[in-house]
């Protein structure tokens, strides 16, 4: 599957920001099951390129004098090949990915959710743990934000993708299993549908099983991968910080179109 990729994100700020520094995890990194055609990033200034503690790529965009906005332009065409392996990572440890972090601590009610649960040994059971996740937590937009953390998300019961990623990794670090967070985009054929996407990526068997709470899915052949993390603090595409600037408005547009072969 050919895949377009069109990211816009738009920082506006109420007044003059000094300087600023943004972290974008916005290249996929080539594997076996993602080709990169072409790929390019449109950002105010070069920005530095290295790689992150997890293997993402990472640019660290720097902008030293004063300036009342950021656009950045993530666009490009990536080639899909879902009978391929999931990346296994930077040479890392699966294991790892079994520490809590601040947003996937758990509270007590999620405590005890886990405990109504064996450890996953199958795919079935990452499936019957996902709809439950998705039964406590039914997809609701606008009810929680990047801060929101997985026992805010659970006790609220509503939530996003983020949230429902979240929550996984609680429970499945909970059970023993190392789980990282994905972030990425979600080819659908319904337009309405949000392209820029999370997901969940579990370590059972000897091998790394893609999870998809939000669409109740564990096959990842819509998905293209950008970066992966402890949550999403590690993983969301675009994280910086700023002197000065006051308020901020931030809007975001993604899209994600299917092309035949030999289209661009």
């Amino acid at each position: 599957m050919r895949l377009t990729i069109e990211h816009h994100t738009h920082y506006q700020y109420s007044e003059q920001v000094a300087r600023s520094t943004q972290y974008l995890r916005l290249t996929p990194r080539p594997s076996v099951r993602q080709h990169i055609v072409r790929w390019d990033l449109d950002m105010p200034e070069a920005a530095a390129q290295t790689t992150d503690a997890f293997g993402n790529i990472l640019h660290v965009l720097t902008l030293d004098k004063p300036h009342d906005e950021i656009r950045i332009r993530a666009h490009g065409v990536v080639e899909i090949n879902p009978d391929q392996p999931v990346a296994a990572g930077n040479g890392l440890s699966p294991l790892v990915y079994q520490r809590f972090t601040r947003f996937t601590r758990p509270d007590q009610a999620l405590l005890d959710f886990a405990t109504g649960f064996e450890r996953p040994r199958s795919s079935d059971d990452l499936a019957a743990l996902s709809a439950a996740i998705i039964e406590r937590i039914p997809y609701t937009a606008g009810e929680t934000d990047a801060t929101s953390t997985a026992a805010q998300a659970f006790t609220g019961g509503k939530g996003v993708c983020q949230d429902h990623t979240h929550v996984l990794l609680s429970v499945c670090r909970q059970l023993g299993l190392p789980a990282r967070y994905v972030s990425g985009y979600l080819y659908t054929e319904d337009s309405s549908h949000v392209a820029s996407h999370a997901w969940a990526e579990v370590w059972m068997n000897d091998h790394w099983y893609t999870v998809d709470v939000t669409n109740q899915s564990l096959k990842p052949d819509q998905h293209l991968r950008l970066a992966v993390g402890m949550d999403y603090l590690d993983a969301c595409p675009v994280r910086g910080v700023r002197y000065g600037g006051g308020p901020e408005q931030l809007h975001t547009f993604a899209l994600v179109e299917r092309v035949e072969t030999g289209e661009q």
